[in-house]
């Protein structure tokens, strides 16, 4: 993967805004007793949620993160359905990247060779090449070299079969969906389970792209208002770890918008395009939350933000940010929880199985006691179950 993106540790295998949307409040969340470090005793917020827009959500929110992708291969609409199936609040359907022609497909990045059959696909053998993406230099297949029509005869691929041999099980079985495909399985779903569906899309190196006359804000605000989607409580919110792209979209749409971030030292990319020097770490001060407070509604940033790791791996005292970023009117939904040991904290893994679940209950619990509004997960059933045991308990 590039420099921007959801990063995901021991792996196997970002100006002022128009001021048209009133700031979202959010509820401070706590857990009994002090959690690494925590003060006191706080109460646990119920999740039921009244109201409209994003303050309709339960708090915290279970995101599922490219779907259920701990038990189906990401982003396709078996991962989304089963994020569905198993009660997941919002499902991040989808990473937005171009094709040649112009579409939107759901892919977590441009290079398709890790999450698709591309490899097998003989025909395709010629497109394979080395491009650098966000300053990487990168080798494989990328989505805008092919048209849309030649990208649906392929089939998704389990991404980290190292710690997800069993999703290997489903290689070949969905094709790549479009996010106009998603905007219609929305509406599908929640005309079906009688309950409003939320999706919850990223803008993928919008620099990268429009560079190549490929600019994602644009296709994907005339999508949101052809389907109607596109108002301040319309039940889609867009991210991007690209400022200036939440600012585009800012202009474009009156959507909940959220910027992510990542490691405290690294920049988003837009920022090394353009010669700001500031890093993630500058944004996350008081006044760089204030500054995304006029333009988005939330941020989603790495849980490392939200509670640092020491160089062993393991938990440390939590940072400012849940308070920060609420006194400024911004939810936060850090990213990703996953079961398997590599991807959780140290103290929280059990063994050293590559594919073996750790304690990752207790993990949820620590983050949820930070007051986060909610968390993207790759198993929205077991931080349903967190959940629950966090409000309850």
């Amino acid at each position: 993967m590039g420099t921007q993106g959801k990063q995901e540790p021991n792996q196997q295998a970002s100006a002022g805004g128009t001021g048209r949307r009133a700031l979202l409040g959010a509820a401070v969340l706590g857990a009994t007793g002090t959690v690494l470090g925590l003060p006191g005793t706080a109460r646990a917020a119920d999740p039921s949620r009244s109201g409209k827009g994003l303050k309709s959500l339960p708090v915290p929110t279970i995101i599922g993160h490219r779907g259920a992708s701990g038990y189906r291969p990401e982003h396709t609409f078996g991962s989304y359905q089963l994020a569905l199936d198993l009660g997941a609040d919002i499902v991040e359907a989808g990473d937005l990247v171009p094709t040649r022609d112009g579409h939107l497909v759901c892919r977590h990045e441009p290079e398709i060779g890790g999450t698709t059959d591309v490899a097998d696909h003989p025909e395709f053998a010629g497109r394979r090449t080395t491009k650098v993406l966000d300053g990487v230099s990168t080798t494989g297949w990328f989505t805008e070299d092919f048209t849309l029509a030649e990208l649906k005869t392929l089939r998704a691929v389990e991404r980290i079969p190292a710690n997800r041999p069993h999703n290997t099980l489903y290689d070949g079985r969905w094709e790549i969906p479009t996010f106009e495909e998603v905007l219609r399985w929305q509406d599908e779903q929640t005309r079906k389970r009688g309950r409003q569906v939320w999706i919850y899309p990223e803008t993928k190196h919008p620099t990268y792209f429009r560079k190549l006359g490929l600019g994602l804000e644009e296709r994907v605000a005339k999508l949101l208002h052809t389907y109607g989607k596109d108002r301040k409580n319309s039940p889609v919110i867009v991210q991007s770890f690209e400022p200036t792209s939440v600012q585009r979209l800012n202009k474009l749409v009156d959507n909940p918008l959220v910027v992510l971030l990542s490691g405290a030292n690294s920049r988003p990319w837009d920022f090394v395009e353009t010669g700001d020097p500031r890093t993630v770490a500058d944004l996350v001060t008081r006044a760089g939350l204030r500054e995304i407070a006029g333009y988005a509604q939330g941020i989603g940033p790495t849980l490392d933000l939200v509670i640092p790791k020491d160089a062993a791996g393991n938990l440390t005292t939590p940072t400012t940010l849940v308070k920060d970023a609420h006194a400024v009117g911004l939810v936060l939904h850090p990213y990703t929880m996953r079961n398997e040991n590599p991807f959780l904290p140290t103290n929280f893994r059990k063994g050293t199985d590559a594919d073996g679940y750790g304690d990752s209950f207790g993990a949820f619990r620590t983050y949820f006691a930070t007051g986060i509004d909610g968390v993207f997960t790759d198993n929205p059933d077991t931080g349903l179950l967190a959940r629950a045991d966090f409000v309850n308990g």
